[in-house]
């Protein structure tokens, strides 16, 4: 290993440490997935009463299902009306949010099946390669807001091949609320909050042949199972990623930190 790298380790080894050792003094916990919240009750052994499992949640009228819209997005970026699938991808275009796993997978997947597509969203390193690949995958660049609902509506499939197992990227709750299936990397904060029933999706292991297979599948099942998916997926987000329960869950921890009886769920008011 390099010198950089080990210094690297260091620090973090050092950051992780120092904030652990305070972790018992602390009153509350957030957690922002359920095995986060498993982490911190069975690992660092912080009393149940202390941890509250909060999701992120995405604004619910701004991502919701709109065909129409989605049809005129694919159009004004020159896809095939006789698309197979449309695949999309959004977020920084780095080495830790597994794009050398898509890349490489994407790439010989259009060799068997060349009418599937990619779409492109973000900026970073990785924008090239998916250049690369010719008319099979759009660069997009930084997708601002007010474009991202007409984005992912345009999709089949949303895929987030993240490698940071501690990862929950808003991105998979954006699609979802838009009513899109997702195909995630199979890791225990993504199966315990997001992909918590095989109908929501496809999960991979984190290797380029594992999520080639995934694809593979997707591409086999076809347009009409995916918006089948993407119906249950579009029920689940409404109810688990909605910014107004994230809101009115961070209103009772407020309550709690002021008053025990707030703390015990469900409360007897309730």
């Amino acid at each position: 290993m390099s010198p950089a790298f080990n210094h690297s380790l260091a620090q973090s080894v050092y950051r992780v440490l120092s904030e652990v050792r305070f972790f018992r003094s602390y009153a509350h916990h957030v957690a922002i997935s359920d095995a986060t919240g498993e982490m911190l009750r069975d690992v660092y052994q912080i009393p149940s009463r202390r941890v509250h499992v909060i999701l992120n949640g995405v604004d619910e009228a701004q991502f919701e299902p709109d065909a129409a819209l989605g049809r005129a997005f694919r159009e004004d970026l020159g896809l095939p009306k006789g698309a197979d699938l449309v695949f999309g991808v959004s977020g920084r275009l780095v080495k830790d949010k597994g794009h050398p796993l898509l890349y490489e997978a994407f790439s010989k997947l259009v060799l068997r099946h060349p009418n599937v597509y990619l779409l492109v969203a973000g900026k970073g390193p990785w924008e090239q390669r998916y250049m690369d690949l010719g008319r099979n995958a759009k660069v997009l660049g930084a997708v601002p807001p007010e474009k991202l609902k007409a984005f992912y509506n345009a999709l089949d499939v949303f895929v987030d091949p993240t490698l940071r197992p501690q990862g929950l990227d808003l991105t998979l709750m954006e699609a979802m609320q838009c009513g899109k299936p997702v195909l995630a990397t199979r890791f225990p904060s993504i199966k315990g909050s997001i992909v918590v029933d095989d109908e929501f999706g496809y999960m991979f292991a984190p290797n380029v042949e594992s999520l080639l297979e995934k694809l593979e599948a997707v591409v086999e099942e076809g347009a009409r199972r995916a918006a089948q998916r993407g119906r249950a997926c579009r029920d689940y987000a409404k109810t688990m990623f909605a910014a107004t329960k994230m809101a009115l869950a961070y209103e009772r921890l407020f309550l709690c930190v002021k008053n025990d009886t707030f703390c015990a769920y469900p409360a007897e008011f309730d």
